[in-house]
């Protein structure tokens, strides 16, 4: 900065030595878009408000937990019938599964996220959960217009969409989010096939093929993944005991507990299972902790994705990891089930999810939606360049109407070439020497014509050769004659 020295005295100017350098972003923030237990907090809406957390705690603490779930036997709506026969006591006719009655899986999601690595992420509320609360097409898609408005996700997916019962309403939110994550191009997107509830999650994925790849159309299909089948995790249901209803059947009296009870209730004990009869309380609680919640693979996949990142980075395929909190995938997939999901005429490819024997749930792909893309066929790819365009777009702003001039080419150039050098360093970029992993081009006559200097455009280009997984590991074995 130019000084005019008019005083006698002594000055100090401190000048500028040190270049300066790209911080590299954030890589696995996900938004979770879906229905809450609480849209407000402290006075303030949550709803259409994207709220960062850090832990399933500070979930509970601002949007609540997930709805009741009120476990009921055949015939009877109002809770669990039970019947005695020769002093012993049973169910009246079988439990019934609650998963038919479960629309909203917002605080199921977020216990699988965290338990599969997650970190800090998104809620984004459409609207309150309850009972008369139909899931919205509408609502979610408001809630996926507002996380646009936020810089920091880079992941998006919805929790509750699953519960629309038109499959266009429900891939038309994902074409959306497509569209948002290519206009940004700092984010993904996890996507879920459709499967109908009725159908509860199982259905082979040749039965949905078509529907799927039809329904998800051709434009920004490098920003998208999908994963397959449905997930049976190990979570319970959440249930409020106190409000759990036990209905007396035939053989029970009110000496055994009153016609209408429920499972506990530590401030009126008088009409509590758990206070008048342990024994059947154990007996009920063991049976309804037999059901778990069956979940799509997006939020487990997010936490995947997190974990990868933070062990290895983001340039690493999120794949031949297994999956915490989940027994079972409700489809098995083999080798020639998977080949059409892999690699089909489309290049819409679906990562499988599938269990190996003495190795758990495991995640075994990592292909983008565009499948037939040599550039983006990997999410890994298609995640390193998002972080590396984020991370250089926002070192760049303080040279916005800097001079275009060759001083400020070098120090842009240099900035950039040193924070690709720490990427190759780490392993992402691949070729024996940095300048055959990556290229950066900026200056007159290179990147740059003087119409561009006069109207302002400095134009830096940057190339990467970004390390791709072994997708097919190819072992040639043959018979080596004797020689001796």
């Amino acid at each position: 900065m130019a000084t005019t020295y008019k005083t006698p005295g002594v000055y100090v100017e401190e000048i500028p030595l040190l270049p300066p350098s790209v911080a590299e972003v954030e890589t696995a923030i996900p938004a979770f878009i879906g229905y809450t237990q609480n849209i407000s907090y402290n006075g303030a809406s949550l709803q259409y408000n994207p709220v960062r957390i850090k832990s399933l705690k500070e979930y509970e603490q601002i949007f609540g937990f997930a709805e009741n779930t009120l476990f009921t036997t055949t015939g009877t709506a109002t809770g669990i019938k039970i019947k005695k026969a020769a002093g012993v006591f049973s169910f009246d006719a079988a439990i019934d599964d609650p998963y038919a009655a479960l629309k909203f899986r917002m605080y199921y999601c977020l216990q699988l996220y965290f338990a599969n690595g997650g970190g800090p992420c998104y809620i984004v509320s459409a609207g309150q959960t309850g009972a008369a609360v139909a899931v919205d097409k509408t609502l979610l898609t408001n809630a996926l217009a507002a996380v646009q408005k936020e810089d920091e996700p880079t992941i998006l997916l919805f929790t509750d969409a699953v519960t629309l019962t038109v499959a266009a309403d429900y891939y038309g939110l994902y074409t959306a989010a497509l569209a948002q994550a290519a206009f940004l191009q700092d984010r993904v997107v996890l996507i879920d096939p459709y499967v109908a509830v009725a159908d509860k999650g199982k259905k082979a994925f040749g039965d949905i093929a078509t529907a799927f790849r039809t329904a998800i159309g051709v434009n920004n299909l490098s920003y998208g993944a999908a994963y397959y089948p449905w997930l049976q995790t190990s979570i319970n249901y959440f249930s409020n005991e106190s409000k759990q209803l036990i209905v007396s059947g035939t053989g029970v009296t009110t000496a055994d507990f009153p016609a209408t009870a429920v499972l506990r209730d530590d401030t009126n004990t008088a009409n509590s299972i758990y206070h008048i009869n342990s024994d059947l309380y154990n007996y009920i609680t063991q049976q309804t902790n037999l059901f778990s919640v069956i979940l799509p693979p997006a939020a487990a996949i997010a936490g995947v994705y997190a974990s990868v990142d933070n062990t290895r980075g983001v340039w690493k395929a999120p794949a031949n990891v297994s999956l915490n909190l989940v027994s079972a995938p409700m489809v098995k997939i083999d080798d020639s089930d998977q080949e059409d999901m892999n690699v089909t005429s489309t290049g819409k490819s679906v990562n499988a999810i599938r269990a190996f024997s003495g190795k758990g749930v495991l995640v075994w792909g990592a292909r983008t939606l565009a499948g037939n893309d040599n550039e983006w066929r990997y999410i890994s790819v298609r995640r390193f360049f998002n972080m590396v365009e984020e991370s250089v777009k926002n070192s760049t702003q303080p040279f916005v109407f800097e001079p275009n001039d060759g001083n400020t080419w070098a120090k842009v150039r240099g900035m950039i070439a040193n924070f690709l050098i720490l990427q190759w360093r780490a392993g992402a970029l691949q070729g024996a020497k940095p300048e055959d992993a990556f290229f950066v081009h900026v200056g007159l006559g290179e990147t740059m014509t003087s119409l561009d200097i006069l109207e302002g455009r400095l134009i830096v280009e940057v190339g990467m050769a970004v390390v791709r997984p072994a997708e097919f590991i190819i072992l040639r074995f043959s018979h080596k004659m004797v020689q001796s």
